[in-house]
């Protein structure tokens, strides 16, 4: 399956039907009257967020919706038929665009939301609509008003609770390999991962939490460098980040600083996210030599927080990594939902 995270589409509703001139012509009623009935309302476009969905793939190669027109009034008063509603189904972590002001006008997250994003033109009004006192036999109508057209941009944010970081083959994908049953594509050599990867990792109460890997980050993947600048958006949504770096890497310190210059360049509040700090790949080197002592110490002073040594290709350390991860989500619960209890 394409992952297609970010697409234009140019939305029109339906146009209000027109109001028609019509009088009574019946038998044995000699002033029948005005008889033209209003014309239907235009239909509107609809989006609808899913769950059966997981990228944009489905509007990439089509960037027109069109809701369809109300019909026209009918004689003795008769009103038109209202256009049938357009509905595009999203997925959820959709947010929404307008392109023309760059306003957000929603983001859909949950299951089954729903937003108009083009209301359908009112009906036109039919002359049995302005009969009175003063005008017996009006002979005018009112056509059907155009409905909205709207040129949106539509990004999927993937909805993630952890989000997995770090430069190109620091070994994100195999984390995720190993804590989850997703199965991305691993191999020793940078940018392995093209699109973001999703797994489910049980808690030990037996709840799913969804871990996101995302695409390695460069210096300068802001700007538009590297891979990682089309996915910083997934990050946005996740509670916790998972700051992995390769310790056998000649300038892990270096590194670490050059993800956090990122987070921090990109803005919309990454930095503000938790973040746990890994190092990864200690199967490869020896922890009590002084000179991986010497790193662990560095990382430690930057980061300001503990410092996971884990390898996730040899399943060393990730049991107390996930606790610490339980253990931020847990304190983030808390501090969302002050009456809960863990």
């Amino acid at each position: 399956m394409q992952f297609i995270d970010q697409v234009e589409v140019l939305v029109e509703a339906g146009k209000g039907g027109d109001g028609i001139v019509a009088f009574r012509r019946e038998k044995y009623v000699p002033a029948g009257g005005p008889s033209g009935g209003n014309g239907g309302k235009g239909g509107s476009v609809i989006l609808v967020a899913v769950e059966h969905l997981q990228t944009l793939l489905d509007l990439k190669y089509n960037h027109r919706f069109r809701a369809e027109d109300g019909r026209r009034g009918g004689p003795k008063n008769m009103t038109g038929a209202t256009g049938n509603d357009r509905i595009i189904e999203v997925p959820c972590g959709t947010t929404v665009y307008d392109v023309e002001t760059e306003e957000i006008l929603v983001d859909l997250i949950h299951p089954h939301q729903e937003f108009c994003v083009a209301k359908g033109g009112k009906g036109g009004l039919g002359n049995a609509h302005f009969l009175s006192n003063q005008n017996r036999a009006p002979d005018y109508a009112l056509p059907g008003l155009m409905g909205e057209q709207r040129q949106l941009r539509l990004e999927l944010k993937l909805l993630a609770e952890v989000g997995i970081m770090g430069l190109p083959n620091a070994g994100k994908s195999t984390l995720i390999s190993s804590l989850s049953a997703a199965k991305p594509k691993i191999a020793d050599y940078p940018f392995t991962t093209l699109i973001p990867n999703l797994g489910v990792v049980r808690k030990p109460t037996g709840d799913g939490t969804v871990f996101a890997d995302i695409p390695g980050l460069i210096e300068g993947a802001h700007t538009g460098l590297g891979l990682g600048h089309e996915f910083l958006r997934h990050i946005e949504r996740t509670r916790v980040l998972l700051h992995l770096i390769d310790i056998t890497d000649p300038t892990p310190v270096e590194n670490y600083h050059t993800i956090q210059q990122e987070l921090e360049a990109y803005g919309r509040g990454l930095m503000d996210h938790p973040q746990i700090v890994a190092l990864n790949k200690v199967d490869a080197v020896d922890t009590d030599s002084e000179e991986v002592q010497e790193i662990i110490t560095q990382i430690q002073h930057v980061s300001q927080s503990k410092v996971f040594l884990i390898s996730a290709v040899a399943q060393i350390g990730l049991n107390d990594l996930m606790q610490e991860v339980w253990l931020k989500l847990d304190e983030l619960s808390l501090s969302e939902n002050p009456t809960s209890t863990r």
